[in-house]
């Protein structure tokens, strides 16, 4: 039996073409954890946190209700509202316990599906949830079933984006689990809607829908459906923006 060798130049080659099309493990890893949306979200997100803590209380309310989206600002095409919401979290006091639980969903969400997948999620939640909430407080307004002064409530936050994300995460589970996420997120977001009564209450019901269905469409599409399994870490991320959602639900 006659051994054939590669030729030192082949070899060369093979080593090369190895070596660029193969990157190394550290380097893999490396990159799941370059995530510029959740970073970057979240440092604007803290700035503009410890700047509005800095102000007087009174300047902090002019900050919130100019930020908010709310009825009086929507009607008067102060649309920029729909993204300047979610930069501002009115109680600084829960800022310091929700924008650690946030990041740990944004990390899992941008891991998962990637930076823009996870801007249009967190945006057709924020977004979408804020305007459907916007239609039913004016119809409620405009029957007069409830006081005009509502048009003008204090509604910043990220919230609805942050409930869209889980409701988008069942995705990540096995077949097996999915109705179980569905069915127990929504059970939740019912029973706020029902202990609150407010529209932001609502609007989180709202929000867990557009994930649930921004998920399930992924699944049909079948754009999700060969992710691998979830890391022990992740696992831990899963947890934490389950408890991020629950706190927003109920909490």
């Amino acid at each position: 039996m006659v051994v054939l060798s590669a030729s030192p130049a082949e070899a060369s080659e093979s080593a090369v073409t190895t070596a660029t099309t193969t990157p190394p493990t550290r380097v893999r890893r490396l990159r799941r954890f370059f995530l510029p949306v959740t970073y970057g979200y979240a440092a604007l997100l803290i700035a503009v946190t410890a700047l509005v803590a800095a102000l007087s209380n009174s300047a902090q309310t002019k900050v919130v209700l100019h930020a908010s989206t709310n009825l009086h600002n929507l009607l008067r095409g102060h649309f920029g509202t729909l993204f300047s919401s979610a930069f501002v979290i009115g109680d600084s006091d829960a800022a310091l316990m929700i924008i650690p639980l946030l990041i740990c969903a944004l990390a899992l969400a941008e891991m998962r599906f990637g930076s823009w997948h996870l801007v249009r999620i967190f945006l057709a939640g924020h977004i979408g949830a804020t305007l459907l909430v916007a239609v039913g407080l004016w119809v409620a307004v405009e029957a007069e079933w409830l006081p005009m002064d509502i048009t003008r409530a204090e509604d910043v936050g990220i919230s609805y984006g942050a409930m869209a994300l889980v409701g988008a995460f069942v995705v990540l589970l096995p077949s097996r689990w999915r109705p179980t996420w569905a069915i127990t997120w929504l059970a939740v977001a019912v029973a706020g809607v029902i202990m609150g009564r407010t529209f932001t209450n609502v609007g989180h019901l709202l929000s867990v829908v557009i994930g649930l269905l921004a998920g399930y469409w992924a699944l049909r599409t079948g754009r999700r459906t060969t992710l691998p399994r979830l890391t022990w870490s992740e696992i831990g991320m899963l947890a934490t923006a389950s408890v991020l959602g629950y706190m927003m639900l109920v909490g």
